[in-house]
């Protein structure tokens, strides 16, 4: 019995984007070229590859899945129509070709990102505060892609971002401003810190989305206010307290406990006159 073993060498595939960008709903290239004659016979595939699952794009002369209605063959590369932020993620060209030399294989990895513009940020400010107190205001949008960088505004007017150089400008800054995570942190909120605030969420895609204005009340923490509302519940209690004393000393819990012997010991002889009674008949 004999075997007969083929031999496979590499082959060059080229791309001419291995990093393709495209806006969504728009259409996006995925190019894979070869330097064979036209006389070889060709196997092409396309592969979408997610972490460890690798699914078929295009398969036996025919697209599957998503891409079915949406996707056509240029030459050996792909031109998408109508792309998603589903479409995102890493392909796969795979090209093999036989000789009387043996089967030849080569493949290219693309990278497709869709880029979506932000969605209206949610942001969260709250309505008042104490100074000397933590605070911190939080803006987020899930839509975007590349992901968005957001930029908090007071009274209309651009919040700085401090750095950890500082400067003139950045020196009396209360707060510190995250652009990548959306946070406005007050380490010690002041009154100055008054004012009404919205943040805007921008990637560079489509025009930036800002959320509705908020206003955040900063006030002194009112110390005489507490000092006069405990003395006035110290006063409360202690004339409680003289009130049930007078009224021990006045024998006004005693009288009634008197009367309410009384009472009992009457109805208990009205029982025992009664019994009695009923024993003598």
């Amino acid at each position: 019995m004999f075997v007969t073993y083929h031999k496979v060498t590499g082959i060059v595939i080229e791309t001419d984007n291995k990093d393709v960008k495209a806006e969504e709903f728009k259409e996006a290239i995925l190019s894979c070229k070869h330097k064979f004659s036209k006389e070889m016979s060709l196997r092409i595939e396309w592969k979408k590859i997610r972490s460890r699952e690798v699914s078929f794009v295009y398969y036996n002369g025919d697209f599957t899945g998503d891409l079915k209605d949406r996707a056509e063959m240029l030459n050996t590369g792909i031109h998408i129509r109508n792309v998603t932020r589903k479409d995102s993620g890493t392909y796969r060209c795979e090209i093999s070709a036989k000789s009387e030399h043996g089967a030849r294989l080569g493949e290219t990895t693309i990278v497709l990102t869709v880029l979506v513009p932000p969605t209206t940020p949610i942001c969260e400010v709250p309505s008042s505060a104490m100074t000397g107190t933590v605070v911190e205001l939080s803006c987020k949008e899930n839509e975007g892609s590349p992901p968005s960088r957001y930029q908090w505004y007071k009274n209309g007017v651009a919040l700085l971002e401090k750095t950890a150089t500082g400067g003139a400008r950045a020196a009396n800054v209360t707060y510190s401003m995250n652009k990548k995570s959306g946070t406005l942190l007050f380490n010690t909120v002041t009154r100055n810190d008054t004012g009404e605030y919205f943040c805007e969420a921008s990637n560079g895609i489509g025009l930036p989305q800002k959320c509705a204005v908020k206003r955040m009340q900063v006030d002194d923490l009112n110390v005489s206010g507490i000092i006069a509302a405990v003395v006035f519940v110290a006063l409360v209690m202690a004339l409680c307290g003289l009130g049930v004393f007078y009224a021990q000393k006045k024998g006004y819990f005693g009288r009634e406990s008197s009367s309410q012997k009384k009472s009992n010991y009457q109805s208990t002889s009205e029982k025992d006159f009664k019994h009695t009674k009923s024993f003598v008949i």
